[in-house]
């Protein structure tokens, strides 16, 4: 593994720690959601503000859930022994890639060669 076995109980504690606080912070915000939803605002413009106001909370939450996810699959690799294994060329991941962003599932090289499959795709 890329990773020593303290750098890796330390980066496991603070996934676990950051993950407890995104969980926290989604239930108080989508509490403060419903909460909202009662209130009618006055005129259009404070309904349109209001709504904007929504969507991009909405943005927000949905990005949070996503990096939910991206912790506890990180998690359940790092249990697994799995932590630090490219998902394709089943390779090692770099320790400075893993450190920067733990949830990364593939080497810079597969990273790499799939973004510019998509740049391929995209163009077209």
């Amino acid at each position: 593994m890329a990773i020593r076995k303290e750098k890796l109980t330390r980066l496991q504690k603070e996934l676990s720690q950051r993950r407890q606080q995104l969980a926290v912070g989604l239930r108080r915000s989508t509490e403060e959601w419903i909460d909202s939803e009662d209130l009618m605002q006055a005129d259009s413009l404070d309904q349109a503000s209001a709504d904007t106001d929504r969507g991009i909370a909405v943005q927000m939450r949905n990005r949070d859930r996503t990096v939910l996810r991206q912790i506890d699959e990180a998690l359940r690799r790092i249990e697994s022994g799995h932590f630090g294994e490219c998902e394709q060329c089943e390779e090692e991941i770099s320790e400075a890639r893993l450190l920067a962003n733990p949830a990364s599932t593939l080497c810079i090289v597969c990273q790499s060669e799939l973004e510019s499959e998509n740049q391929r795709f995209s163009a077209r």
